[in-house]
């Protein structure tokens, strides 16, 4: 059968277009992609081409389907996988396969990716458990479980030491406090929720430079929702502040237990050393682009304070499986994270937008004909279209957060591809 997909050639080389896929074999599936959540990953891949260490390096003669926050239902089953699994099924990928080759789902597949109407689930994908049956109430939750599911293994990266008894504890400090540096981006919301809906804590202080975008990330997860679940939950400007350490040293009274460092800027690691208290536990959570970025911590506090340091990167389907439970129980709110809807038509230049990053997480549609929609621009533009502005009330109804009523109006309304 025929399918449409961005696909990667090479270096800023990406294609909308049409194509055969095989016909699946005994162990396999086939998969209709319903919604994919554009992530920065991917235009990492794009500006690099075969150089990236996940893109083959003949992508310019077999290229490759791109996006790998991906969520769908099952249209066919290999007849070996029966009984296994089920059409009409809800699925989501884990796409970090963990194989020596770095080739994942996304980056290095030509049957297979996030920006695809149809997709072909090979063996490999269903050998190493990382496709994942998802029973939550829409598409755009179930992609957006693996940016969650990464932040998850975060905090399960964290851990703190009983310095009396020498026994270690994984994970944020319970009732503790929690900073998140350069936070008001997406994967910081997505922290923001898991410290609220999962993680345990007392506060989370939330930091960055830009006045609208803490604005935007505390109209999506409010302190008065976070102090409901018995969070003390902060947004601060650290923009022109005379002494920025101090000042989260008194809003902390003394000190956080745990900080995440969301921007891979130097100056916010030493920051995050500086706010920790004794025991304290940095996650350097950002990823650089640099192989030879430089950092300082005061050696005299790692050492006589217990001062440690950890990065985290992707996941594993556990930390998946564990997200998608808890996007199920309601206890975590991914409609928070979303900023902008968008059709397969759209994800080209949407990914070479992210030069310059804007927004929170934008989940694409892949059967709908739809440029680049941000969801507060809904009632503006429903002036003078009538599917944005059903849209719109829809989306105030819910807080306005994205959420089930408007994904599935969306689905039924919009102009297909």
């Amino acid at each position: 059968m025929k399918t449409k997909a961005v696909r990667l050639y090479g270096v800023d080389d990406i294609r909308l277009e049409e194509f055969e896929l095989p016909a699946i074999t005994d162990d396999e599936l086939l998969m209709r992609v319903v919604s994919d959540s554009v992530c920065a990953s991917t235009y990492k891949a794009i500006r690099q081409g075969a150089a990236h260490k996940r893109v083959p390096d003949d992508v310019a003669e077999h290229p490759v389907i791109i996006g790998h926050e991906m969520c769908g239902e099952i249209v066919s089953v290999g007849a070996n996988l029966r009984g296994t699994w089920s059409e009409g099924q809800r699925v989501v990928l884990q796409p970090a396969l963990k194989l020596p080759d770095n080739h994942d789902p996304g980056y290095s597949f030509p049957f297979i990716g996030g920006n695809t109407q149809y997709a072909v689930v090979p063996k490999v994908v269903l050998a190493r458990g990382c496709l994942l049956p998802f029973a939550g109430d829409s598409f755009f939750k179930g992609s957006l479980a693996e940016a969650l599911g990464c932040v998850i293994r975060g905090y399960r990266g964290l851990y703190h030491t009983d310095y009396t008894t020498y026994e270690r504890t994984d994970g944020a400090k319970r009732g503790g406090r929690v900073a998140i540096l350069g936070g008001a981006g997406p994967v910081g919301l997505g922290a923001v929720e898991l410290a609220v809906g999962y993680a345990g804590v007392s506060q989370v202080v939330v930091t960055d430079l830009s006045a609208d975008r803490l604005a935007f990330a505390q109209s999506k997860c409010s302190p008065a929702r976070a102090q409901k679940a018995g969070v003390d939950l902060r947004y601060v400007n650290t923009s022109g502040m005379d002494d920025p350490v101090q000042e989260l040293l008194r809003i902390s009274d003394g000190g956080f237990d745990d900080v995440f460092v969301m921007v891979p800027v130097p100056a916010l690691f030493t920051m995050a050393e500086k706010i920790c208290r004794e025991d304290g536990c940095i996650n350097f959570f950002a990823g650089p682009v640099a192989h030879d970025l430089p950092g300082a911590l005061n050696l005299y506090r790692v050492h006589y304070d217990g001062i440690h340091v950890v990065g985290t990167a992707g996941s594993i389907p556990q930390d998946m499986r564990d997200v998608i439970g808890l996007i199920e129980q309601e206890r975590i709110e991914p409609g928070a994270l979303v900023s902008h809807i968008l059709g397969l038509n759209a994800v080209c230049d949407t990914l070479f937008a992210m030069e310059k990053p804007s927004g929170m997480k934008k989940v694409c549609y892949n059967e709908l004909d739809l440029p680049l929609i941000a969801i507060a621009d809904l009632p503006e533009l429903g002036r003078t279209d009538p599917l944005c502005a059903a849209l719109a009330q829809i989306v105030e109804r819910n807080g306005g957060l994205w959420c089930r009523e408007a994904e599935e109006y969306l689905l039924a309304h919009a102009p297909r591809l």
